[in-house]
């Protein structure tokens, strides 16, 4: 659902369009999309071909699980975007029925980016025009945050398993790298594209994102979430049983999403599912829930994130029995190097490239509650 942003706003804000590099860039994201999704499947072929069919089964559950939640979530928007003459009905209950939401997204928006291009690439922003390129925005903020929820579902929970089979075992094969490389830069590249997108669609925003402030967002989340998995490989290494304590802490989270009161969906049902999946997201990296100032919460969380990186290695060296194997002396330096570089990005990024600190307007974490033309569901976005 998109935010019609208001002809004073847009007089007042440098106006930032829809151009051919954009459109590059989301068919870029469509291959690697795709890429992901092959090399899931051949990964669950090979395990199923060598007899690991718990592995199999588990990897499969994963793809699954985030294939399906997207596909709901998808089309409860188009369904909450029925009353709008712009959006397309015919086909989407077939298309999403077959799992097929976030690819025809990315057919509208590679559609609809194209004609816009081509009718205005070589005039003025007059007459409507600002209408054409808010709306691109608004469709691609709509189809990176399915990207978020897929990627947290599906990429990150099988990076996990992935990385605890690798470890537990002497070889790597070629196809599990693989997916393990694919699955990073997937849930890399949702994460730029949501931050940017989202921002661009919001109301009280001035343009995009800097080029450093989103390379520098992107480091950030890209270092303490590959920190967070390893740490959690290395527990569920030393006991199975960990995996019983990171369901508790996803109840935990989901509770206190629940007590935050979203209103993010139109109803009760899919609300309380958005609920336990943000909690999921919040099992590995933090987003601000509720649109609001998070600096103390943001501060436990990532201290909470410092002790768990220092605790895994340190329970592995003392309950793991014999000889510590180069894979871990690895793991333990990629968990260090990781989190020390995560947390300067994260420092760099909220003490000069926020955009908090670029405008004297409420920006999207802050101030958007009073905005008469925003939408519940993009006001509701998580917040980078």
């Amino acid at each position: 659902m998109c935010i019609p942003v208001r002809e004073n706003v847009l007089k007042e804000m440098d106006f930032i369009r829809w151009s051919k590099t954009r459109t590059i860039f989301l068919f870029w994201g469509l291959i690697l999309y795709f890429i992901d999704i092959v090399t899931d499947i051949n990964l669950v072929v090979n395990y199923i071909k060598d007899g690991q069919y718990l592995w199999g089964g588990m990897t499969m559950m994963f793809v699954l699980t985030g294939t399906l939640s997207t596909q709901l979530f998808s089309y409860a928007w188009y369904r909450d975007d029925a009353k709008k003459p712009e959006t397309p009905n015919a086909g989407v209950t077939a298309v999403h029925m077959f799992g097929l939401g976030i690819i025809y997204r990315y057919y509208q928006l590679l559609k609809e980016s194209w004609r816009v291009f081509r009718n205005t690439a070589n005039s003025p922003p007059a007459g409507g025009t600002e209408t054409h390129h808010d709306r691109l925005f608004c469709m691609a903020a709509d189809l990176c945050m399915l990207k978020v929820f897929e990627a947290f579902l599906e990429s990150v929970p099988q990076l996990l398993l992935q990385v605890c089979i690798i470890q537990s075992q002497n070889e790597t094969s070629f196809i599990q790298g693989l997916s393990v490389a694919f699955s990073l830069i997937n849930v890399a590249h949702s994460l730029m594209d949501y931050s940017s997108y989202l921002r661009r669609s919001l109301p009280h925003v001035r343009g995009m994102p800097s080029l450093s402030s989103r390379g520098v967002y992107l480091l950030y989340k890209f270092l303490t979430l590959t920190s967070c998995i390893l740490s959690y490989s290395l527990l569920i290494t030393v006991s199975v049983y960990s995996t019983a304590a990171l369901t508790v802490l996803w109840l935990l989270l989901t509770v206190w999403v629940h007590f935050l009161n979203t209103n993010f969906c139109t109803s009760k049902a899919l609300e309380f599912f958005y609920r336990t999946i943000v909690g999921a997201i919040l099992v590995f990296t933090f987003f601000n829930v509720k649109g609001k100032d998070t600096k103390l919460v943001m501060t436990v969380y990532y201290i909470s994130h410092a002790i768990l990186n220092i605790a895994a290695p340190i329970l592995f060296v003392l309950l793991v029995p014999g000889p510590q194997t180069c894979k871990f002396l690895w793991t333990a330096g990629l968990i260090g190097g990781t989190t020390i570089l995560g947390y300067m990005c994260l420092i760099l990024y909220y003490s000069f490239l926020h955009p908090k600190g670029m405008q004297q307007e409420p920006d999207e974490v802050d101030g958007l509650e009073t905005e008469a033309t925003a939408t519940r569901r993009m006001r509701s976005f998580l917040q980078p």
